[in-house]
């Protein structure tokens, strides 16, 4: 092991340690080199004791290589097209038709990568299942003949470890109390009120959602949505317009870009989870204003995550709070991946750091992770939410959530606040971290390189290499681990990874058969990277949740 190794912290910082004993982790200083301002002796805020993030440089050797495998793809694929140019080989992709005086209808290079590289390994995304997506479930089997082009069904289904599926607390199976009162909604109002909120749509099955959603987030009002990404698409362009800022995460889902865009405000990025950064443009857009006039923005939004799901690094909020407060901007919290999955009472991100829910302007989440439904809502005042009911194109012209998805998510959000009179919902939710704590701990004992926050559920074990990833989703298939794989372009090129959901569904017996199956692949596919020693902290925070 080299006696200096290199660390990135969760601000996007190189921090260089000894020997290797802070494993990749790195206590955060509120984005300056000592804590506080200046050299300024203050002590750090109490969240920041427990705040531990892993962020692994990737290994030159296997940057090298990767790489060179994605140039040798590209390579092979202009020989393809030119063996395909003069008829050598046929050709089985959607073609341009190059009609004169006409613009192409598709970009060349993202048609050349899916018709050369994607399609080599297409069999690894977008399998069909045939059954619930709960801790198990069912993956059909598909073959190819002509190398990717096209697939067919065997008719037959392996059953599965699912370590793929946003499901944080389990509420996602067809069985047991939420299924059930699923049921009865459908039979007493029907499949769909085939309208929109704003008409016909609207009944008291969602008032009461609206007004458990705002008690369970701790806010004034909220209102809900059929679709979690057209939340944050259809209402940010409600919220802000030229004249003002948005300062986004760099690393923002693609319906917060999509929103952002459709605003029509000035749009700036800050460095992923970096409150220098972001301090450092709040600054200078209070300072400089907006370009040539320089009059003072109309508003300045920051736009952040909860829990960032390509990553597994949970935001910087009470740093990003105090810098809201400090230059008078707004903060607009996505919370899909937090709501439910953080906290002490499943709240999210916002109960996760015991912050108050008055300090964020916006709080929007999604029903798709946690509650094993569809959809999302948007929380804060009663101003800001009847604002939103009269303007929001997803209120106006979407068809209003369907009933037995309105029930599904009463029913669990009820379960996890205590009102169904259990103890379920907070089982749940202590089942989730430790598992969430385990699975990570164990990870990095057996010598990968994993990413993000200690008590995120999303996982990500970076693999690096296009080949090592399909085979790794190939081999876990074939030994009855389903997971999820990504690589270039939905990450950079040099960090492929695959993404494990943990899941409050899993038992210990589960995730220690999944650890044996990735462990062994390990040694096969020579995918442990990491030169870390286990951290001692682990160990101990898994003892306490027990």
């Amino acid at each position: 092991m080299a006696s200096d190794d290199a660390v990135r912290s969760g601000n996007g910082s190189i921090h260089h340690v000894k020997n290797g004993k802070t494993n990749g982790f790195h206590r955060h200083k509120n984005g300056h080199n000592t804590n506080g301002k200046n050299g300024d002796s203050k002590k750090k805020p109490d969240w920041q004791d427990d705040f531990w993030e892993s962020f692994e440089e990737t290994p030159i050797i296997a940057a090298i290589y990767t790489y060179f495998c994605f140039g040798l793809l590209v390579v092979f694929g202009h020989i393809r097209d030119f063996l395909r140019n003069i008829g050598i080989e046929k050709v089985k992709s959607c073609t341009e038709p190059k009609l004169p005086g006409f613009v192409p209808l598709y970009q060349s290079w993202e048609s050349f990568y899916t018709r050369n590289i994607y399609r080599r390994i297409r069999d690894c995304w977008n399998r069909p299942v045939t059954s619930g997506a709960g801790a198990e479930l069912d993956v059909v089997e598909r073959v190819s003949n002509d190398n990717g082009w096209n697939f067919t069904n065997t008719g037959k289904t392996h059953r599965v470890m699912n370590l793929g599926s946003y499901n944080y607390l389990g509420f996602s199976q067809n069985y047991g109390p939420c299924a059930d009162a699923a049921e009865e909604s459908t039979k007493k109002f029907g499949m769909s009120f085939c309208s929109s909120p704003q008409h016909l749509g609207y009944s008291k099955l969602h008032k009461e959602l609206d007004e458990l959603v705002a008690e369970f987030v701790g806010v004034e009002a909220a209102f809900t949505l059929p679709m979690g990404f057209a939340t944050n698409s259809m209402n940010m362009p409600c919220l802000v317009s030229k004249g003002s800022l948005i300062l986004s995460d760099s690393l923002n889902h693609a319906s917060l870009v999509l929103g952002s865009r459709l605003t029509g405000a000035t749009i700036r990025t800050f460095k992923h989870n970096n409150m220098t950064d972001l301090e450092d443009k709040l600054r200078t857009a209070v300072i400089e204003g907006q370009p040539r006039t320089h009059r003072p923005w109309k508003k300045i939004l920051i736009v952040v995550e909860g829990v960032y799901s390509m990553e597994g690094s949970i935001i910087r909020l009470p740093d990003v709070i105090r810098l809201k407060k400090k230059y008078k901007a707004y903060i607009y919290l996505d919370e899909a991946h937090s709501i439910g999955a953080l906290g002490p009472n499943g709240k999210g991100v916002v109960d996760y750091f015991g912050l108050d829910p008055r300090d964020i302007d916006v709080m929007m989440g999604t029903f798709t992770k946690s509650f094993g439904a569809a959809g999302g809502y948007i929380g804060g005042s009663k101003k800001l939410v009847q604002h939103l009911r009269v303007n929001s194109h997803a209120a106006l012209y979407s068809v209003s959530m369907s009933p037995c998805v309105t029930q599904q998510v009463i029913s669990s959000m009820r379960i996890v606040m205590g009102l169904d009179n259990t103890l379920e919902g907070k089982r749940k939710i202590q089942q989730l971290k430790w598992n969430t704590r385990y699975f990570r701990h164990r990870l990095h004992k057996l010598g990968f390189i994993v990413y993000g926050n200690k008590d995120s559920p999303v996982v990500p074990l970076l693999m690096f290499m296009p080949t090592k990833v399909a085979a790794f989703a190939r081999m876990t298939l074939d030994r009855g681990l389903g997971v999820v794989v990504v690589g270039f372009p939905a990450t950079p090129i040099s960090e492929c990874r695959a993404r494990f959901c943990v899941s409050a569904a899993h038992t210990k017996e589960q995730l220690d058969k999944a650890l044996a199956i990735i462990d062994e692949l390990g040694e096969l596919l020579g995918l442990k990277y990491s030169t870390m020693a286990v951290p001692s902290h682990d160990e101990t925070d898994i003892q306490l949740i027990e």
